[in-house]
């Protein structure tokens, strides 16, 4: 099977997720390179074997989170179809059958809060993953939590994350802690998008998703 070292290695691949993190730099964008691919690969797999799926469906989420975001060295609009437009080949050549590609496609195409679904397994956990990494390790070096830039202040303010699932209780929990450099309700005009596609996913997994910001639970269950 095609491992996500196997990935790493290859240098196309690597070209794509470098230059897309370039791409999006010029555009004053958060980072979206190594450390966050990284990040949404771990996490992926992590989600994935908490609920018990195999080795395989864990492999396939490491490296569908390595390279969602490859999209963006074309455009940013639409950057999850095209970034699943851009691998098929590439994975087919490094011989990947074709059962897990169109698994990967699905995955990095459907991660886009903005016309994505979680429409398998793995792509509700890579949609947990990609959502969940806000923290100040974002802000790009050099930038400042006062550029005038609300997602800029939003992750500077955010000093720890953690997305943990609680498998008895089918619960997804993710919880903040922010500084006072930026409040919930920045937070919420630009993520609330992305926390509802969680809770989508969330539910294709068969758990619940509960958002908590310094200690407070922000959503309800339907039968709270």
């Amino acid at each position: 099977m095609i491992t996500l070292a196997d990935v790493k290695a290859n240098k196309d691949l690597t070209t794509l997720v470098l230059s897309a993190n370039r791409m999006l730099s010029s555009l004053g964008y958060t980072e979206h390179g190594p450390r966050h691919v990284g990040y949404v690969s771990t996490t992926t797999k992590s989600i994935l074997a908490s609920l018990g799926y195999d080795k395989h469906q864990q492999t396939l989420g490491e490296i569908a989170g390595w390279l969602h975001d490859v999209g963006n060295c074309v455009n940013r609009q639409g950057h999850g179809r095209t970034g699943a437009a851009l691998l098929m080949p590439l994975l087919r050549e490094m011989g990947m059958p074709m059962a897990d590609v169109a698994e990967i496609m699905a995955a990095v195409g459907n991660h886009e809060e903005e016309n994505g679904f979680p429409v398998t397994p793995l792509t509700a956990a890579l949609i947990l993953a990609d959502k969940a990494d806000t923290h100040r390790t974002r802000v790009r070096r050099g930038k400042r939590y006062d550029s005038g830039d609300i997602h800029d202040r939003v992750n500077y303010a955010i000093k720890k994350n953690t997305l943990s699932v609680d498998v008895e209780q089918k619960i997804i929990r993710f919880e903040i802690k922010m500084q006072n450099t930026s409040s919930v309700m920045d937070f919420l005009s630009i993520y609330l998008s992305r926390m509802k596609m969680s809770q989508q996913a969330a539910s294709t997994l068969g758990c619940r998703y509960l958002l908590v910001i310094n200690g407070m639970p922000i959503n309800r269950f339907p039968d709270e």
